[in-house]
């Protein structure tokens, strides 16, 4: 009898014990664009994932923040940003004037893109999410690391191999001993726990002509603060940042405020301000302006009918194994370090979505060169002197004006894709940040939809895509900005003919064999196809005229190429990249986190 009652016991301590520590391979913290997008790409390269969110929204700014216009990366569809733009169209397809152009401005309602989110999750396999669920230390074990979080008001802890960070402002890092940067765009001092410019988004609503939406005067409202508007005709404006359902995200630049401006010490001072500052735009909307029907739509639930969070534009970013720099983006192939070799995302976008979007310059300002498309390097996301730690959002490794960029929930969403993939890595191979192998961490990103490099004129349903990509991310072929309309734009420009000038340096730093090939066959300016069979035929030992037969025969039934092979004409960059990426292999030649090749 004593047996049989002490066996059930046993069981009973045994299971609460169990039930106070979880174990995971990777856990995200944070469920924002780039942590819901690094916990589905994680759980998909199969290993075990949890996602905590303390917020009852997935997707942070673009959802419990209210940014929902989004215009970057609408011509690079990577991944799970491409998935999550997919969904939504269709969600939207057939409401009246909805545009479904493949690289229109997405459109949404917070709470629809919070609930495509949750679908998502909800059909990945390996990946438990956990909302409404706070989070109240982190202590590194070894290699991992501990994380406690409250679960009906008990604690419980949560063992993991990698830890990403996926708050905004980079909290966890902060905890767990990472060291920050002090460098700021638009703050000389860091008060409000390290937050620079912020607003707070309203969604409005226009409820029909003849209604009255006003709402009270807002307090210490100054109508002078808002006569950037006066005499302004707002239609325009609405246009810009129309939704679906007759509703409009309403933020605006003139309206952004910092802790430094107004000697702010507390972010729950600094929040009051910004939500007074919005309120009080509304108000002068409606009766200044004379648009009484435009009232605040409760698309959040908060009593205040604004969005549930801020939307920040800059906080402290971590010291990172690398640093993302200006010229990364203005002219990445110059520099010593080789940065774009060592991409898990690409970023596109030029300019902020605002308010005042409209009228701030006509045509947009879009000459600046660090506005063009951009590869984000590994090196970013990795904390520095920290095992198995991986920031995101505001946090990662960038400078000022970078972050002007990566910030936006669009880019994050496609940086979340790789760091999902490198944490996946890490999990998977049992190692750690300082061990990472940046073309398995690209090569699974790939697997997966993801963007390399930035190259807007190769679409991913192109049959060249990933060769076009493995190929653009050794340097051998760069990328060529344009100028298209009001966009700045990467292309590859297939059809173009290769100069031996571009690949020369790149060819000589990868195959030892070429400074010899190249004395010897001594190609011209244009690279010839017979140039690239010579090579590929003395690379790998086999007889030219075999070569030459072989990829004659694979020419269109297995390379999808057009025209046929003449080995006496320029060698087209598209053909360069195929038959380079299948003999040669470029992309198997292993590179350090700063892009140098190690032979």
């Amino acid at each position: 009898m004593i047996k049989k009652l002490l066996l059930p016991l046993f069981l009973f301590f045994f299971s609460v014990a169990n039930a106070e520590t979880i174990k995971t391979d990777v856990l995200v913290v944070g469920g924002g664009a780039c942590g819901v997008a690094a916990a589905v790409q994680s759980a998909r390269s199969k290993v075990k994932t949890l996602l905590i969110e303390p917020g009852p929204w997935l997707g942070g700014t673009m959802t419990m923040g209210g940014m929902c216009v989004l215009d970057g990366n609408r011509n690079l569809p990577s991944g799970v940003w491409g998935e999550f733009r997919r969904k939504v169209t269709d969600y939207y397809r057939n409401r009246l004037g909805y545009d479904t152009t493949h690289n229109a401005i997405l459109r949404f309602e917070p709470h629809i893109g919070a609930e495509i989110l949750k679908k998502i999750t909800d059909t990945v396999k390996n990946l438990t999410v956990k909302m409404k669920t706070p989070w109240t230390a982190v202590k590194k074990d070894g290699t991992g690391w501990d994380v406690y979080i409250t679960v009906n008001k008990e604690s419980v802890k949560i063992e993991a191999k990698v830890l990403v960070d996926g708050t905004e402002t980079g909290e966890v890092a902060a905890v767990a001993g990472a060291k920050f940067l002090n460098e700021t765009t638009n703050v000389t001092n860091r008060p409000a726990d390290n937050i620079g410019d912020i607003t707070w988004i309203a969604i409005l609503k226009d409820y029909g002509r003849g209604t009255d939406k006003t709402i009270l005067k807002p307090e210490g409202y100054d109508p002078t603060t808002y006569s950037f508007l006066k005499g302004k005709d707002i239609r325009p404006i609405l246009r810009a940042i129309e939704l679906p359902n007759e509703k409009y995200m309403l933020n605006w630049p003139e309206g952004a405020i910092n802790a430094a401006q107004f000697n702010i010490g507390s972010k729950q001072e600094l929040y009051l301000k910004a939500k007074l500052r919005t309120l009080g735009l509304v108000y002068y909307i409606q009766t200044q302006l004379g648009y009484k029907n435009l009232g605040l739509d409760n698309e959040f639930g908060t009593p205040d009918h604004l969005a549930m969070i801020p939307y920040l534009k800059e906080t402290r970013r971590v010291d990172g194994l690398v640093r993302m720099v200006p010229d990364d983006i203005r002219k990445p192939y110059e520099r010593e370090s080789k940065l774009y070799r060592t991409s898990i995302a690409v970023g596109e976008n030029f300019y902020d979505n605002s308010f005042a979007l409209t009228y701030a310059s006509d045509p947009p300002d879009v000459t600046v060169q660090y506005r063009a498309p951009y590869s984000i390097p590994l090196g970013a996301i990795v904390v520095k002197d920290q095992d198995n730690l991986l920031v995101t959002e505001k946090a990662i490794s960038v400078t000022g004006l970078v972050n002007v960029s990566t910030m936006y929930p669009s880019v994050q969403m496609a940086l979340g894709q790789g760091v999902g993939a490198t944490a996946a890595f890490c999990a998977f191979f049992k190692t750690t940040t300082k061990h990472l192998n940046v073309r398995i961490i690209q090569g699974e990103i790939m697997d997966y939809k993801g963007y390399l490099m930035p190259f807007t004129d190769i679409a991913q349903k192109d049959p060249h895509f990933r060769a076009i990509q493995q190929v653009g991310a050794t340097g051998l072929l760069k990328g060529v900005q344009h100028l298209n309309d009001d966009a700045v734009e990467i292309h590859f420009e297939p059809n173009d003919t290769v100069k031996t000038a571009e690949i020369k340096p790149v060819m000589s730093e990868i195959y030892t064999r070429f400074f010899l090939w190249f004395n010897k066959e001594k190609p011209g300016e244009k690279f010839t196809l017979g140039n690239l069979v010579s090579f590929i035929s003395d690379y790998t030992l086999t007889d030219p005229k075999t070569m030459e037969a072989a990829i004659q025969k694979a020419w269109k039934p297995v390379f999808k190429l057009p025209g046929e092979l003449n080995i006496n004409r320029g060698a087209t960059r598209l053909e360069f990249a195929v038959l380079a990426n299948r003999y040669l292999n470029p992309f198997a030649k292993t590179v350090d986190i700063s892009g140098k090749v190690v032979n």
